[in-house]
């Protein structure tokens, strides 16, 4: 299935995505959006209306992120060879984590914010993975019974805010500028997401393209390690690394600017697509 988050009719809610609209499972099961049908693990009382009449239109709903009130969203940085290498940084011995916030996302088809403060707005697509069940020091060969499902990711980076110290933070979670959908694909249709083909493209252009095969850390080990710190809950967020590519380090430096639409294609996921804006 494609689970997805969505505005329709003045009401929040949660959904099955098809090619012919989405079904309401909010109305339907009485859940509260997606992180809370992941907590009450109700993904089989889903499945079993997969086949139901289609309750909205595709082009009648506005897309949320994919988890809009995840209790944790856990970026990793540097967490592949070729953007260690343009970096000028070196491979570490464990992830590089950082924080992004709920209140910096949006869903498919918004606007991605160029703040005020800065035209050094760049693109880093990601895969993102979705916590189904939750567990504390989850051990590697068990990390991957833990997954609800796999989405896009852009995780919009405001560089010189980020480069104002050694800690990522600032730049990474600007309001608007964190892009999470359309959907997640369930874990059952991904047989292997190390076998999964990552493209980013800047009007239609593509910037970055890698397989997550080249992970420096794979999932397994970066759910086992999050884990450790404290307890990963249905609805959190694991953010996996962008590869190679990023506007920053291109000569000249390719900024996003109004006008521009960034994409995220995931093979087997979807496409996540947005335009770019001044901040109003």
């Amino acid at each position: 299935m494609k689970l997805c988050s969505f505005e329709a009719d003045g009401r929040h809610s949660c959904g099955i995505a098809r090619s012919d609209g989405i079904v309401d499972l909010g109305r339907r099961l009485g859940v509260t959006g997606l992180r809370a049908l992941l907590a009450a693990r109700a993904l089989e009382a889903a499945r079993a209306l997969a086949d139901a009449p289609a309750d909205h239109a595709l082009d009648a709903v506005a897309f949320d992120p994919v988890i809009p009130d995840p209790d944790k969203i856990i970026c990793v940085g540097l967490n592949y060879r070729d953007h260690v290498a343009e970096t000028g940084r070196t491979v570490t011995e464990y992830p590089v984590l950082f924080a992004r916030f709920a209140g910096s996302q949006i869903g498919h088809g918004a606007a991605l914010i160029r703040p005020r403060e800065s035209i050094e707005f760049d693109y880093e697509g990601e895969l993102a993975v979705i916590i189904g069940r939750g567990g504390r020091r989850i051990a590697e060969a068990d990390a991957l019974a833990h997954v609800a499902g796999y989405a896009c990711y852009n995780d919009g980076s405001v560089r010189d805010w980020q480069r104002h110290t050694s800690q990522f933070l600032p730049g990474k979670t600007f309001a608007g500028t964190g892009a999470f959908g359309p959907w997640m694909a369930t874990a059952d249709e991904i047989a292997d997401p190390a076998a999964l083909r990552l493209t980013t493209r800047l009007n239609g252009a593509v910037v970055q393209d890698t397989t997550t095969d080249l992970m420096i850390t794979p999932i397994p080990r970066l759910i086992a390690y999050c884990s450790t710190i404290l307890p990963l809950l249905p609805g959190d967020v694991i953010v996996t690394g962008t590869p190679g590519g990023v506007g920053a380090k291109r000569t000249p430096a390719l900024w996003l600017k109004p006008g521009d639409r960034c994409e995220v294609e995931i093979s087997g996921v979807g496409i996540l697509s947005n335009p770019v804006a001044d901040e109003g």
